[in-house]
């Protein structure tokens, strides 16, 4: 089997010109391939572009946390945060720091809408909207993803999203496993319909009761196993978790376990920041660019300390500090980082458009 027949790939038909026939894996437990006829995924390759700096790495804001970030704005009674201030706190971390990142991640409950339409997001940056509702459904040993009530792929892509992005809880060896896989796969499909770049964002966890997170190497091998799994089915750029926790400190393991990341990883894969401190996130840069992650995605890190402030210290904090830590990130993605258009894809494998493309470019709902 070469590399035009590969799940993930694509291959050429005759007869129907720049038309490419995708096959994805849909369950690893299973042998089913989801086949899905699409033209030349020229509007994927424009979010990407969109999302990405000159050089082709990552630096994006994320700011579409909603439970998170009632737990940021009054860490002693989450509750009580109302949505205007979730909405006036995005905002004032929009204006602050969008202008110094290549994208900005946002959800479409409290961020997006309002960020797009008084001019906060600025044209530079590349904006990603978010699918999922937050949280889960199911037990914490078989947690169960789901799609916002009311909002889909299409709507995201009719508002003007440069990109989706799709948050999955996801263990290889969880119960439910193969539903999420087929989530990833209805996900993915629907993105391919829409032309709409994807980003992956799988969140690992213990199916062992007893155990409350993954730690050591018992982490290592879910969020490696994840990567490989996963980017077979679909996703245009994986969203990372790093693959140790931070008491792992001896960054020669680290080495080895992001150079195993990247090569599970059929797509370009970027790093979340977790939540980690400023310090150990930067670390955590450094490593994954230089064994191949193509930048980062970076929310609580660069920004939380200003959600508990009054509004002027906190716009004073972002326009200050806040920027800083942007900066710190973005001059190191661009020097380490791996640009996405280097890694073999089906994006960066397509051929250019010929004379004729736009006829074969389906309208939307006609991809199967």
């Amino acid at each position: 089997m070469d590399a035009w027949t590969r799940p993930g790939t694509r291959e050429v038909t005759s007869g129907r010109p720049y038309v490419m026939i995708v096959r994805r894996r849909v369950a690893a437990s299973t042998s089913k391939r989801r086949t899905v006829a699409v033209s030349l995924p020229i509007g994927r390759i424009r979010g990407l572009r969109a999302c990405a700096s000159a050089r082709g790495v990552f630096a994006v804001l994320a700011l579409d946390h909603r439970q998170n970030l009632r737990r940021e704005l009054h860490p002693a009674d989450p509750a009580a945060t109302t949505f205007d201030e979730m909405v006036a706190f995005k905002r004032a971390v929009v204006r602050a720091l969008a202008p110094g990142s290549s994208g900005v991640l946002l959800d479409p409950e409290i961020g997006a809408a309002p960020a797009v339409e008084d001019g906060v997001l600025p044209s530079s940056a590349g904006l990603i909207v978010a699918i999922e509702a937050t949280g889960h459904d199911g037990p914490s040993t078989a947690r169960v993803s789901r799609i916002l009530e009311g909002w889909s792929v299409a709507k995201a892509k009719r508002m003007g999203a440069d990109a989706a992005k799709l948050l999955v809880y996801y263990h290889p060896d969880a119960p439910n496993a193969a539903d999420q896989e087929r989530l990833v796969a209805d996900v993915a499909a629907a993105c391919a319909d829409a032309d709409l770049a994807l980003f992956v964002e799988p969140l690992g966890f213990s199916v062992d009761p007893a155990v409350a997170a993954l730690v050591g190497e018992d982490r290592r091998r879910v969020v490696v196993e994840t990567a490989r799994r996963l980017t077979a089915i679909g996703g245009d750029v994986l969203k990372a978790e790093f693959p140790f926790d931070a008491s792992v400190g001896d960054e020669r393991r680290w080495v080895e376990a992001c150079a195993e990341l990247d090569e599970a990883s059929r797509v370009p894969w970027v790093l979340l920041s977790g939540g980690v401190d400023e310090a150990t996130f930067e670390r955590q840069v450094r490593v994954a660019c230089r064994a191949g992650a193509s930048g980062v995605v970076v929310g609580r890190s660069v920004w939380a300390p200003a959600a508990i402030l009054p509004p002027a210290a906190r716009d004073a904090w972002l326009a200050n500090e806040g920027r800083a830590r942007l900066e710190r990130l973005t001059t190191l993605v661009e020097a380490e980082a791996r640009p996405w258009p280097e890694r073999a894809t089906e994006l960066t494998s397509a051929p250019p458009p010929g004379e004729g493309w736009h006829r074969a470019y389906p309208e939307p709902g006609s991809v199967p």
